[in-house]
């Protein structure tokens, strides 16, 4: 009986341990759905009600905005219980319509500061149709919006830029100058973008030939029984000195214990709190990696910088590969010489980026903090909305200098 006993504790244990954690997961989802439920109604309100427009025509927006916000709540069902490529057919109109409802309601807001602002300046007189600014400001909050959204989406469809940077490291050997790392992050592979998109990225990458490929994270969105056969192009990343993975937040939420099998098996090395010595031409530096800090919450595996960087020579450079740019902050306490992140997507849809950095301080591009560098690519796939507005998915070079060199 006493070893029936301990089992029995642990599986209480874990259940309880859960509980909070879907509490949370259910007040957010709540929140998240009362939020949505408002931002509707105050559009219909602002550009359909107010500004007075007739019937048929205020029915059938009223229809068609219920419709899509309907489809954007259902998103992630579609997604999880489809196949892929018919889940597509039902996903985007509800992740187009997430794009478009932001940057909507944006410009509304927006309009309607500007319209306080002004003040008296927009109170109709007796003689003019009351409804006249309401109507005027409709107009153009659905231009732009949509002038916006079509942009985005051109930017979300567009192969990604190739993004050459140059890096000058101080403790970078001589023997290396010039190695080259292709980074590669946010790839999202799932509800929009699938096995075409993969076996496209890996053309890109391989044409560079690179001496090293570093995916930074969230290479999918979905679980691995339905996405394995959308990844399987990445097995063709070809790199003399290896391709290499670490977690990100998105990895974790779509099962990164499964995901980090399959990553294996498309011959990837997973570096999860660990390091690897490189060498080549006669010199060498650690590569070393971190999980999402995410799955410490998910599974009680933690981001830890220090197990990564364990019992290095700490006269040899190393470069780290952390899929949240936050995780920069203590890695330039612990004398590490470049972090490759993404996490960000650089905003993605202009204005977001704005909110994006209130969390974190480093969005897009290259950071330092006293002898260390931060890359902090935008990804190179996207997000939810199939919209890219002011912030172009990449693919990038990144070629490794010492100071010294001319």
């Amino acid at each position: 009986m006493a070893e029936l006993a301990g089992p029995t504790r642990t599986g209480t244990g874990r259940r309880r341990a859960a509980a909070p954690r879907a509490a949370a997961l259910l007040a957010v989802v709540a929140l998240v759905l009362g939020l949505a439920v408002l931002a509707h109604r105050y559009l219909l309100a602002r550009l359909v009600f107010e500004p007075g427009v007739p019937e048929p025509f205020r029915s059938a927006l009223v229809a068609l905005v219920a419709a899509l916000g309907v489809a954007m709540v259902l998103e992630p069902f579609a997604s999880r219980l489809l196949p892929p490529r018919r889940a597509r057919l039902l996903v985007a109109p509800g992740m187009l319509w997430m794009g478009a409802l932001f940057l909507t309601l944006n410009l509304t807001l927006a309009s309607d500061l500007l319209l306080w602002l002004l003040g008296a300046g927009f109170a109709p007189g007796e003689a003019v149709d009351p409804q006249a600014p309401a109507r005027v400001r409709a107009l153009a909050v659905a231009g732009l919006a949509g002038a916006a959204t079509a942009l985005g989406v051109r930017g979300a469809l567009r192969a990604p830029v190739h993004r050459r940077l140059e890096l000058r490291l101080a403790r970078w050997p001589a023997a290396l100058d010039g190695f080259r790392i292709v980074q590669i992050s946010d790839l999202h592979v799932g509800p929009l973008l699938g096995r075409r998109f993969a076996a496209e990225v890996t053309a890109r990458v391989n044409a560079l030939a690179p001496d090293l490929v570093a995916v930074t994270g969230d290479l999918v969105d979905g679980s691995a029984a339905r996405l394995r056969d959308e990844v399987a192009p990445f097995a063709g990343l070809r790199a003399p000195h290896g391709v290499y993975f670490v977690t990100g937040n998105h990895d974790w939420y779509s099962g990164a214990d499964d995901w980090v099998a399959v990553v294996r098996g498309l011959g990837m090395r997973v570096l999860r709190n660990e390091r690897v010595e490189i060498e080549a031409a006669g010199a060498r530096f650690d590569l070393a990696g971190v999980d999402d800090h995410r799955g410490d919450w998910l599974h009680g595996s933690p981001c830890d910088v220090p197990r990564a960087l364990a019992g290095r020579d700490p006269a040899r450079p190393v470069v780290l590969l952390a899929h949240d740019p936050t995780t920069f902050a203590e890695a330039s306490r612990s004398g590490v010489d470049l972090q490759l992140s993404g996490h960000t997507h650089g905003g993605q849809i202009w204005p977001f980026r704005w909110l994006v950095r209130l969390a974190v301080p480093w969005v897009e591009g290259l950071h330092r903090r006293g002898a260390s560098l931060l890359y902090v690519s935008r990804g190179t796939g996207f997000w939810g909305p199939p919209l890219r507005l002011l912030a172009p998915a990449e693919i990038t070079e990144l070629v490794l200098r010492p100071e010294e060199a001319a």
